[in-house]
């Protein structure tokens, strides 16, 4: 990946335009597309594509494995007669922001209404997909099917402790008396990744590659900590002993509280780092790249009790390090994989960074103390990295610039970068980027066209508010703004191959 000089845009799904309230995998992504191969570009980074969870974060899912029905293309549903027009026009919504209310309230039953129509029509199909994903599909589609009846409850409050047990006759009867919820949600996994399957077609004709996302921890209210109990740290069943987080930071004075349960290392060593394995490979069907977020968690993590208010409380705990990164390179030996190493990392974990053999993330707005001489300065930054100009979890360049960064930084970004505003300040941080040494360069798209504080993805340590909710409108994505980046591209000599 890191052997040519390249460029990509990052944007979410949830962030694509189109009529109905998020973005899916219909047209507005085949326009995305279309518009990363005008302006020259190699890579669309995405967030990860599973279901949102606590705080409607892509971060805290109920599945590693499953897709975010909320994608579903509605148009294409319309298109196989599985949709009424006037019933995916009743789900309008503006175009600006993701409505995850409206979202929650309407988006099930009109997936219910194609369900009816589409099954046995399907049938052959959803067989073949169901023995296709026999490995993870039939837990999933049960731990939904039974969430579905206790009014969505978190795991840790079902009410039925034999099901939350996973005692043997409570299992049987519910597989019985909730066979066609199950049914339902396996069809909508399938609709799902069908339609993600062409898309990605689409984009490799277009010579565009993606790279995906998988969080370091899954959510405790999952079918991993539900089905799969054994791997984590628990004190009983769906209840961690333990959580994640990360200690006082530039987001927080009192760390971040994640609440993920941590994973029980030990037994995940004897089983030879299977799970992950099989993790790694679930999310290699789906993408080109694969990007780890919290990628220093596995030299060491930090810990904290599970009920805790904050998390300053915690300590620093052992992970597997590079025996874990050694069975992930004998697995995958041609995947190329980003490890996120990003935050207060100490010279023991960059060494094991080093040591992985993985390319890192230097992040521009991160670069700029005046006083000192930051690895993240554009000239800085080593040909075996990635550098981005901002990221999800952070503000946008206009934002950092105008509102964040103090006096002495501001000035010294300006004169180092050569910033204008009658250019547009975001372009002199794309013009930074793309001409540093890194081999892969990228900008969120929020970045490209210069946008601010009300773009901003997502806030850590806050919920709510503007978090996962930022959406482009189509006539953003215009020939304009593509022939600049294209040229920038050009200049910078990471334009693709003919």
């Amino acid at each position: 990946m890191l052997e040519k000089r390249a460029s990509g845009v990052v944007l979410h799904v949830s962030s694509l335009p189109n009529a109905y309230g998020i973005g899916s995998l219909g047209a507005g992504a085949r326009t995305f597309i279309d518009f990363l191969q005008k302006a020259g570009q190699r890579y669309w980074q995405i967030l990860p594509l599973s279901p949102t969870g606590f705080g409607d974060s892509p971060y805290q899912s109920c599945s590693t494995r499953a897709g975010n029905p909320y994608f579903i293309d509605l148009d294409l549903l319309v298109e196989t007669g599985m949709l009424e027009q006037g019933e995916a026009d009743a789900v309008r919504r503006p175009p600006d922001h993701v409505d995850y209310d409206a979202l929650y309230q309407t988006r099930l039953p009109l997936l219910r209404a194609a369900f009816a129509r589409g099954r046995e029509k399907l049938a052959g199909e959803l067989a073949a997909f169901r023995r296709a994903q026999a490995d993870w599909l039939p837990d999933y589609a049960l731990f939904m099917a039974i969430k579905a009846r206790f009014g969505m409850l978190p795991l840790s409050e079902w009410p039925d402790k034999d099901l939350l047990a996973r005692e043997p006759k409570a299992m049987r009867s519910a597989r019985t008396e909730l066979c066609d919820e199950c049914a339902f949600y396996e069809f909508m996994q399938y609709l799902f990744f069908t339609q993600w399957t062409q898309l990605r077609d689409y984009a490799r004709e277009k010579g565009i590659l993606i790279i995906g996302d998988v969080p370091i921890y899954v959510s405790e209210d999952s079918v991993e900590v539900w089905a799969e109990s054994r791997l984590f740290l628990l004190s009983g069943p769906g209840r961690p002993s333990v959580v994640a987080g990360v200690p006082p930071d530039l987001y927080s004075e009192t760390g971040q509280l994640w609440g993920n349960p941590l994973y029980n290392w030990k037994v995940h060593e004897l089983d030879g780092f299977a799970w992950w394995i099989d993790r790694i490979r679930h999310t290699r069907t789906l993408c080109d790249v694969v990007r780890i977020d919290h990628f220093r968690g596995f030299h060491t993590y930090w810990e904290v009790g599970a009920g805790e208010d904050t998390a300053l409380g915690g300590c620093w705990r052992k992970g597997p390090g590079l025996k874990l990164v050694r069975a992930l390179k004998a697995a995958f030996p041609k995947l190329d994989i980003i490890a996120e190493d990003l935050g207060d990392l100490d010279e023991a974990a960059w060494s094991f960074i080093g040591k992985s053999g993985l390319p890192g993330m230097s992040v521009l707005i991160y670069g700029f103390d005046p006083e000192g001489e930051s690895l993240y300065l554009p000239h800085k930054i080593p040909p075996f990295r990635v550098a981005y100009t901002s990221t999800h979890d952070a503000p946008t360049f206009v934002e950092w610039l105008t509102d964040e960064a103090n006096e002495a930084e501001r000035e010294f970004a300006g004169e180092y970068m050569r910033l204008r505003v009658e250019e547009g300040l975001a372009w002199g941080a794309v013009k930074s980027v793309w001409g540093c040494p890194a081999g892969l360069a990228m900008a969120p798209l929020q970045d490209i066209l210069g946008l601010g504080a009300d773009a901003r993805m997502n806030k850590p340590s806050t919920l709510g508010g503007l978090n996962w909710r930022w959406r482009v409108r189509e006539e953003a994505l215009n020939d304009e703004v593509a022939q600049r980046l294209r040229r920038i591209t050009q200049v910078y000599r990471r334009l693709p191959d003919k």
